[in-house]
């Protein structure tokens, strides 16, 4: 049989399971239709990753076709209610704080957290890869396919949190300028109490439009899952798993580990809630963050269930987890710790004590320094290498894999976010716990 009759069968197929889904799943709760979805979008990406790479209709049409535009427009209209979301629920949360200081309290601590479990994650990570030591016995190549960016500095960082322009900010989608306009305006409106008073009451109203298109778009995620899904896995497969398998094993382990234990650890010490309640209350915000590699992207979601399902107040949620998706970097931290031990293998160099303490600091302060610049991962492992002296083209041997690490990593950021959020909110006592223990 012709490989387009083939071709133009499974296309069918596919709409036909996509049609089916709507219909038969119904009944399910959004986080099950999710999870489904991406089961099935890794069996038939793997599946055309395996036996169709050479069937350019599969691949051009369904792969780089159908599929590939469904993904992209979901995570656009992700992207789309970001901007709007961030900054009405800010300014909606610093009106209805009741005192003014709780906000620089807030901050302090949040930072702090968010450092320290980078701090943590990093030294998680460098511990287990120096047990396992990936990359022992594998030869360095002669050249790898890797160009470095420049970050900006820290000073530069800093000085970007304030906008020129805070309409371009929006525009630009630049989140810590996003932040900082949204809590000064936040603060004008309180400090002006009753003449401002249509303006609050604008933003409470404009407040529950967004959280309904946010609705609307949540809906339609099954579908946008199992495109983003089966794209990444049709184009990138496990066959590159592989070849560097004790680096992937290593970081996944870690990344696990981090996950389980440290958020944990804090949650029943620092949030006094049950650990098993909120994995499971949270794992539509993993499954997104998982299918989209992307933080920002996975802020609308994670608003709405730290508020929606775990009871955090508005106040505290709309400010920590916009500002954890754009510093909170565990599992990028967790990568650079495994693959500063892979590469220093790989290329035979010997690092000491004092090297490994300088990969935890600079990955700690490059978690901030480098928030808002795109590939920010592979940017801060460039700083990482160069600051122990280790080669930054060995960044080249895990670029082919790294995707698929970046989904895991963007899971486990997203799960600290709502870590961290939950134990302000205890602080602040604003967590709710009837919210929390319901079904």
């Amino acid at each position: 049989m012709p490989s387009e009759v083939i071709g133009k069968r499974i296309t069918c197929y596919t709409v036909l399971c996509l049609n089916n889904l709507k219909k038969t799943m119904k009944k399910y709760s959004l986080t099950h239709k999710i999870l489904f979805a991406m089961l099935i979008g890794i069996f038939l990406g793997s599946f055309a990753n395996f036996y169709l790479t050479d069937d350019s209709f599969i691949q051009t049409y369904l792969i780089d076709g159908l599929l590939f535009i469904v993904g992209k427009l979901y995570i656009n209209s992700l992207k789309m209610m970001v901007v709007p979301l961030v900054f009405v629920s800010l300014v909606n949360g610093i009106t209805s704080l009741a005192d003014i200081s709780t906000l620089g309290r807030m901050s302090f601590r949040s930072i702090l957290l968010y450092m320290t479990t980078t701090a943590i994650a990093i030294s998680i990570a460098l511990i287990l890869a120096l047990i396992i030591n990936p990359g022992k016995n594998t030869e360095a190549p002669a050249s790898t396919n890797f160009i470095e960016k420049d970050a900006p500095s820290l000073a530069e960082t800093i000085i970007n949190i304030v906008p020129q322009n805070p309409v371009q900010a929006m525009a630009s989608a630049e989140m810590l300028q996003i932040i900082f306009f949204a809590i000064l305006f936040g603060l004008a409106i309180s400090l002006t109490k009753d003449k401002s008073r249509p303006v609050l009451d604008f933003f409470q109203a404009l407040d529950q439009v967004v959280m309904k298109m946010v609705e609307i778009v949540m809906q339609l995620a099954p579908y946008g899952v199992f495109a983003l899904i089966t794209t990444t896995f049709a184009s990138q497969g496990f066959d590159l798993i592989g070849k560097l398998l004790a680096y992937f094993l290593t970081l996944a382990f870690a990344l696990a580990i981090h996950a389980s234990v440290t958020y944990s650890v804090f949650l029943v010490f620092l949030a006094k809630v049950n650990p098993l309640i909120f994995f499971r209350k949270i794992r539509e915000v993993a499954l997104f963050a998982f299918s989209t590699a992307s933080s920002g992207a996975t802020i609308p979601v994670t608003l709405r269930v730290v508020e929606k399902k775990l009871g955090v107040k508005n106040s505290i949620a709309s400010f920590t987890v916009p500002l954890g998706a754009t510093i909170n970097m565990d599992g990028t931290a967790m990568m650079q710790g495994v693959a500063t031990v892979f590469i220093a293998n790989v290329y035979q160099i010997d690092l000491t004590v004092t090297d490994y303490l300088m990969v935890i600091l600079t990955a700690t302060l490059a978690s901030v320094g480098t928030a808002a610049v795109p590939g920010v991962g592979l940017i801060t492992l460039a700083l990482v290498l160069k600051q122990v002296g280790l080669p930054v083209e060995g960044i080249g041997l895990i670029i082919g894999i790294d995707r698929l690490l970046d989904m895991m990593r963007t899971a486990v950021n997203v799960t600290g976010d709502s870590m961290v959020t939950c134990v302000i909110a205890r602080s602040e006592k604003s967590l709710d716990d009837k919210v929390f223990k319901s079904r």
